[in-house]
């Protein structure tokens, strides 16, 4: 048989076979309950025990993240921390022995402190200076001591600390008097790489020498500019820089001579890389196309390590044990949450350590999202990641909305979202789109949203509204927004400036007034303050005109499509008035407002039970408002929801 009949055959026998079976899933789709999808488990980190025999690693199985242990080759978690109320991330066990360190806030007011839990169970507060925010930096390389930052002496800046692990004593070790960010230390602990912020684009890096302090720049242009690691023999620096180029890349700078080689370079962004403890190993995070690429290069082959296909998943990290022969990695996929497993880099033995879908879920019923671009109002390609629910077709039409993501400056990836999913599955079509001024295409599109948020990043996401309504399977005139902290702020300025082009809005924790934001940012912002100054208008000059008029907080007579606000107390970034104000605000005009106030959550919610009451109350809402004819204005009852603070 002729080779080109052959491939058209098994072309149109694995379509017909593809479209019957997306078919059986349409006619035997389950809609999925908020407590089936939030009884998945989130599982984050993974530490290797000094014997390698467990993994530490921080879950919400308990309804709030703790910390755990699970053996490597498989088996029963174990509970290390049972609270109530603060969630608890693992950060690491101790290098030589099993006690484990970890990190707490204050119900989501992102003022960490630092803890150490002894072999014997016993819990001691490392860092309890009180209102001090305190950061992990890194063990040292002789396994003796850790590092960390602090803001105990001076709430604007991050100091440098060693914590000896026979001591418990923490010693300053640099002062940070100018902002400068800490990012890495050198094997022998003589250098440090810092860093500071210029603007969206720009950053520069410098080497500090303890012995001498003195302070050397190692960057010559304006560009976008990351420490990565030093090498084992601390005569290297390698760095990531988009100079003279749009995607990042890596580079190695020489320390004794000052010379600079090109060491990695791909087509998209690498986000970052570093080495394993005896530099066996280099990992470098690809960012491609809204989705992780990760390499693994043998230092002594030059080759690249072959990792495991997972087919329809992707590995989104990795780590690797401090003797280099085991790694954790989390492997999912737009459809699926990821799932912890384990490799032995020498016998090549795998282990899955998670299934952290609701056994009650098929995955089949969830969608995969698929990455499309369309054309801004100026003919600039826009990419976003489109959710289409099995249920639509051109004769069963569904609404829709556009996803803002946070930042400015963020990204809508290919990664799991449990809200996502949920709105999906419900028959919601979700199109997540990538204005201008997010990261991962390169850093013209980056910078193109500076000093012009709420005008053209707006019309970008309008026009993903357009797209939308071209698309046969979407009821046009059922297109809402939707997004959180700035895809918040999004949503706002959509109905307000373009008030009849989205049916409906859902603003979580979104800011409303640029001006009060910009001038209350935590003190511990201080080091990159100017370049959000930059970006965003300084409040304190004549850029408060700008930021008045595209604050939606002194516009909001114009809104006049349905509106659901959820907002958490504790929030640092974006102030609970911030909500509050554009409810009263709102409300005046007579439209119908649903106000989610949640007393014990911060930027973001992160307790199951208030996650499962805010997505449910946000598909309450768009079932009511979107998904039906929007009832007359001012006809349905405001309703307010406040959940009770957990002891």
């Amino acid at each position: 048989m002729n080779k080109l009949v052959t491939l058209v055959l098994l072309i149109l026998f694995f379509s017909c076979k593809k479209e019957k079976q997306t078919k059986e899933v349409t006619l035997n789709l389950k809609e999925y309950t908020i407590e089936q999808f939030m009884d998945n488990d989130a599982v984050w980190g993974g530490s290797f025990s000094p014997d390698k025999s467990k993994l530490l690693v921080s879950s919400n199985r308990s309804g709030i993240y703790n910390m755990y242990t699970v053996p490597t080759t498989g088996g029963e978690f174990t509970p290390i921390t049972a609270s109530d109320s603060s969630s608890i991330f693992g950060i690491s066990y101790f290098p030589n022995d099993e006690r484990m360190l970890y990190r707490a806030d204050n119900n989501g007011n992102e003022i960490y402190h630092l803890y150490m839990r002894d072999i014997d169970s016993t819990i001691t507060e490392l860092t309890p200076d009180e209102g001090a925010r305190s950061s992990f930096y890194g063990w040292s390389h002789d396994g003796k001591s850790f590092f960390y930052g602090s803001n105990k002496r001076d709430k604007r800046y991050m100091d440098v600390y060693e914590m000896p692990l026979e001591s418990m004593a923490s010693e300053l070790i640099y002062q940070n008097n100018e902002g400068y960010n800490f990012n890495a230390i050198s094997s022998d602990k003589s250098l440090f790489a810092l860093s500071k912020t210029i603007n969206t684009n720009d950053s520069d890096i410098f080497i500090y020498n303890r012995a001498n302090k003195s302070l050397t720049k190692i960057n010559d242009n304006q560009s976008g500019n990351s420490v990565q690691d030093f090498s084992l023999n601390n005569e290297t620096l390698y760095y990531t820089t988009d100079d003279g180029a749009e995607f990042s890349y890596v580079m190695k700078y020489h320390i004794a001579t000052g010379e600079k080689e090109k060491v990695l370079e791909r087509p998209w962004d690498i986000n970052g890389i570093y080495f394993t403890h005896n530099e066996k190993y280099m990992v470098s995070f690809i960012n491609e196309d809204a989705k992780n690429t990760i390499e693994i290069r043998d230092i002594a082959s030059g080759k690249n390590l072959k990792v495991p296909d997972f087919q329809n998943g992707s590995i989104t990290s990795v780590g690797i044990s401090r003797d280099e022969t085991m790694m954790r990695m989390y492997v999912g996929g737009s459809n699926s949450p990821s799932n912890l497993y384990t490799y032995n880099l020498v016998n090549k033995e795998q282990h899955q350590l998670t299934n952290v879908l609701n056994k009650e879920i098929d995955i089949n019923h969830l969608v995969t999202a698929k990455v499309i671009r369309y054309k801004s109002f100026d003919s600039l390609e826009i990419p976003a990641i489109y959710y289409l629910p099995h249920q639509a077709s051109t004769e069963n039409k569904v609404p829709a909305l556009v996803l803002v993501h946070g930042g400015p400056g963020g990204q809508s990836r290919q990664n799991f979202n449990s809200l996502t999913q949920y709105l999906v599955n419900h028959g919601y079509a979700v199109l997540a789109v990538n204005n201008r001024g997010s990261s991962g295409y390169g850093k013209t599109f980056y910078q193109m949203d500076d000093l012009n948020h709420g005008e053209k990043d707006l019309q970008d996401c309008v026009e993903g509204k357009n797209w939308l309504a071209t698309q046969p399977e979407i009821d046009a005139n059922k297109i809402g927004i939707m997004g959180g902290s700035y895809g918040g702020y999004m949503t706002m300025a959509a109905l307000t400036y373009t008030p009849e082009e989205f049916a409906v809005g859902v603003n979580l924790f979104g800011v409303t007034n640029w001006i009060r934001t910009l001038k209350s940012i935590p003190p511990w912002w201080e080091s990159f303050k100017d370049a959000l100054y930059k970006e965003l208008g300084n409040p304190h000059t004549t850029d408060s005109l700008r930021l008045h008029r595209i604050s939606p907080l002194f516009h909001t007579d114009k809104v006049t499509k349905p509106l659901i606000v959820l907002q958490g107390a504790t929030d640092p970034r974006v102030l609970q008035v911030e909500s509050d104000e554009i409810v009263a605000g709102v409300r005046k005009n007579g439209v119908p407002v649903e106000y989610v106030l949640f007393e014990d959550e911060g930027h973001g919610f992160i307790k199951k039970e208030n996650q499962i009451e805010a997505y449910s109350s946000i598909l309450k809402f768009l079932d009511k408002y979107l998904k039906k004819e929007n009832a007359p204005v001012g006809e349905i009852p405001v309703k307010e929801i406040e959940a009770e603070t957990t002891n």
